[in-house]
């Protein structure tokens, strides 16, 4: 029986190549059922995940549309999923390092990822692109201790897939704020912007599972690589 979040994975990828483009519309949910060889709690329940990324909506009696507002690049501020989870099953995710160093803590990094200032932390810069066109420059902080071995190699592949797949640990809760700036001299190198145009940046302190702090980091998105869509549930 495949499971719910697979499912909603393999939906969104049909959706964002254009696989349901021409009706706009799902097939009916016992259809879907019989497809993935599942139930219908099942499929209610990936309609579900895309519905509050705001992929999807129902209408009462006639079936389950694609938002016409939709862009492959939009996100649901409130789930944490790495740029490589989040798009990688759409097109081509790489990164390209602007910069990597080990460092010592400022006051705010201590304070941010609580941790003392003899414990050292990586200092990284990346550029991400999706199909090589960029989309976000990411400034990241992560204590060596909590996030041991990252290496230029896990930096070109995806970190949240390393601290899952090989640390064996799991990603937990965030506190993000979101706010909107002026592109700035690496704005415009790296993200192909103008001086005039405005930048998203999400500022965030992500946890483990556990509870730990293990990344404080900005992440800088050009204003016209989707919207970030928040569900109160």
């Amino acid at each position: 029986m495949a499971n719910y979040h697979d499912i909603a994975a393999d939906l969104r990828s049909k959706i964002n190549h254009g696989f349901y483009e021409e009706e706009k519309k799902l097939p009916k949910q016992s259809e879907l059922a019989a497809d993935y060889q599942t139930s219908r709690v099942t499929i209610q329940k990936a309609l579900n995940i895309l519905q509050m990324e705001g992929i999807i909506y129902g209408k009462k009696g006639t079936g389950t549309f694609i938002n016409d507002s939709y862009s492959t690049f939009d996100y649901n501020a409130k789930i944490n999923r790495g740029l490589t989870k989040r798009l990688g099953e759409t097109g081509k995710i790489t990164s390209k390092i602007i910069s990597f160093a080990i460092l010592f803590p400022d006051e705010k990094e201590q304070e941010k990822l609580k941790i003392r200032s003899d414990q050292q932390i990586y200092d990284i810069v990346r550029l991400r692109l999706f199909d090589d066109i960029p989309v976000v420059l990411e400034y990241t902080i992560m204590p060596l201790h909590v996030i041991p071995g990252i290496t230029e190699e896990v930096l070109n592949s995806s970190v949240y897939g390393y601290i899952t797949n090989q640390l064996h640990s799991s990603i937990g809760t965030s506190v993000r704020r979101i706010k909107a700036d002026r592109a700035d001299t690496y704005d415009q190198q790296y993200l192909a912007c103008a001086a005039t145009d405005p930048i998203l940046e999400v500022e965030q302190t992500v946890y483990l599972g556990d509870g730990t702090p293990f990344e404080f980091s900005q992440s800088r998105h050009r204003y016209d690589m989707g919207d970030f869509i928040v569900v109160n549930n």
